[in-house]
């Protein structure tokens, strides 16, 4: 083979790797989340910080409906048609900038078509926008039932107006819309059955689409958040070199996708701050669980240990689901940390409507050994029992995070999850998605409050289990 043949094929194999980008499009799990989540979802949003690939996965999920070309391990939605589809950001120059480019490569250069997220094969036509240069208006691309898929670009600038009319399978919002652009998108694809996702870093603060998928989630919705730990492509050396680019008040937003939330997040604490490595927890600690029940939202349990050399208090474990019974929770209380003390809120006192027996007590008949009394905060000096104030109760974990007497294990990237969110507004906390944080709250003070108590029977007399509980297990995870 002579050396020019040599080059030309290499030549064609580069262009043949650099126009089927979307085949070697291997999900971080907060993108493949994203995508799963859409099986059920019909509006969701990734909010995210920047740098960790947010908008190439909204540009991947609108090429595979867009070609009906789906990977093995996709959980997603799934279209068996060629599909009509809107994608809008800010500006006409930023949808083309940004979306257009990842989604058909580099708009300046004509050479460089297909080498976005479609593959070049399934490029069909593109249609210039008037006005706008090297901008795409539409497009078709070929799906794999043989028919053309359409694909229109829109911009926020241009008014809600331009979000009316027909209606739409697939609507791909980067960067966060107004919210009567949102509703629009959402009337477009209702007789379609379709979905509206949106990507973005949050640096609009509390608006009103961020609050509503935040403070007031509605079934078929769904949230991922992601941060700068959840990726690998960015090294600790670009992470600070970014981070000193941004002023104080955008550090949190712009590495950990955080909004500026309008009264401030509840725990103002830096991350790094407060998570730790795991480890095992020596037997000498005292530990404790503490359940927060739900249903519809989820039942929450939180483990905590309290290293008594130190008054260093570790939450350890974590576990969050939704609309199961009693029977499963306390099977995941007795499997994980059997013979442990469980704390419990008040709720835990009302009687099921069903069997007129008290929610703690069913845990009981199960075998788990719930705290005689409900929770409630430690007592102040010369009082013999404490209040369920939630504030109370803030402040003192606020001031165990600050001076470093409460960590959370990196582990728990759920309760993380919980913590970037929890929120004041008008002054007060928002108790939305709070499940595992008001866990975690129950259980920090109670092992607090009882401390090496937690390890002797003298706490569970009143139910008779002096004879039956041994701690052969307590400190043992």
């Amino acid at each position: 083979m002579s050396k020019a043949a040599a080059l030309e094929l290499l030549r064609e194999k580069n262009h043949r790797l650099e126009t089927t980008r979307i085949s070697r499009y291997t999900p971080y799990p907060y993108q493949s989340k994203f995508h799963s989540d859409g099986g059920e979802c019909r509006q969701r949003i990734l909010m995210a910080a920047n740098r960790v690939g947010k908008t190439y996965c909204g540009a991947a999920e609108t090429a595979y409906h867009l070609t009906g070309i789906y990977p093995e391990w996709w959980k997603g939605r799934k279209f068996d048609k060629a599909v009509r589809v809107w994608v809008a950001g800010e500006s006409n120059d930023t949808t083309r900038d940004i979306i257009q480019r990842e989604l058909f490569g580099a708009p300046q250069d004509p050479q460089l078509k297909g080498t976005g997220a479609i593959p070049l094969k399934n490029i069909v036509e593109t249609i210039r926008k008037p006005g706008v240069p090297n901008a795409y208006s539409a497009a078709l691309v070929r799906h794999a039932t043989g028919r053309n898929s359409h694909i229109s670009f829109k911009a926020y600038e241009q008014g809600f107006e331009k979000f009316m009319g027909e209606a739409v399978d697939v609507i791909w919002l980067d960067e966060e819309p107004k919210h009567e652009i949102f509703s629009q998108c959402i009337t477009r694809t209702a007789d379609t059955s379709g979905v509206v996702y949106m990507t973005f870093t949050p640096e609009k603060g509390m608006t009103n689409v961020v609050s509503a998928f935040l403070n007031d989630l509605k079934p078929g919705q769904s949230v991922s958040t992601a941060t700068w730990d959840d990726v690998n492509h960015l090294d600790e050396k670009t992470k600070k070199q970014l981070l000193s680019v941004y002023s104080p008040a955008e550090r949190e937003m712009r590495s950990k996708g955080i909004p500026v939330f309008g009264s401030g997040l509840v725990y103002p604490i830096r991350e790094d701050d407060v998570v730790c490595e795991d480890f095992d927890i020596p037997r000498h600690y005292p530990v404790i669980a503490a359940v927060d029940f739900g249903f519809d939202h989820p039942t929450a349990i939180s483990w905590a240990a309290l290293d008594p050399d130190n008054d260093v208090i570790y939450i350890y474990d974590e576990y969050r689901r939704s609309k199961e019974t009693p029977l499963t929770h306390a099977a995941v209380l007795n499997a994980r940390t059997p013979s442990i003390p469980v704390a419990f809120p008040h709720d835990g006192l009302q009687h099921d409507k069903g069997s007129g027996v008290q929610l703690a007590q069913q845990y009981r008949d199960l075998g788990v050994y719930m705290l005689p009394e409900h929770f409630s905060n430690p007592p102040a000096d010369g009082k013999l029992t404490g209040n369920n104030s939630v504030e109370a109760g803030i402040s003192i974990l606020l001031q165990r995070f600050e001076t470093d007497r409460l960590k959370i294990f990196e582990s728990c990237t759920e309760t993380m999850e919980e913590m970037r969110l929890y929120h004041r507004k008008n002054g007060k906390v928002v108790p939305i998605k709070d499940d595992l944080l008001s866990a975690l709250r129950y259980a920090a003070l109670s092992v607090e409050r009882f401390g090496e108590r937690l390890k002797s029977k003298t706490l569970f007399r009143k139910y008779g289990f002096e004879t039956e509980i041994e701690y052969n297990n307590v400190g043992v995870v």
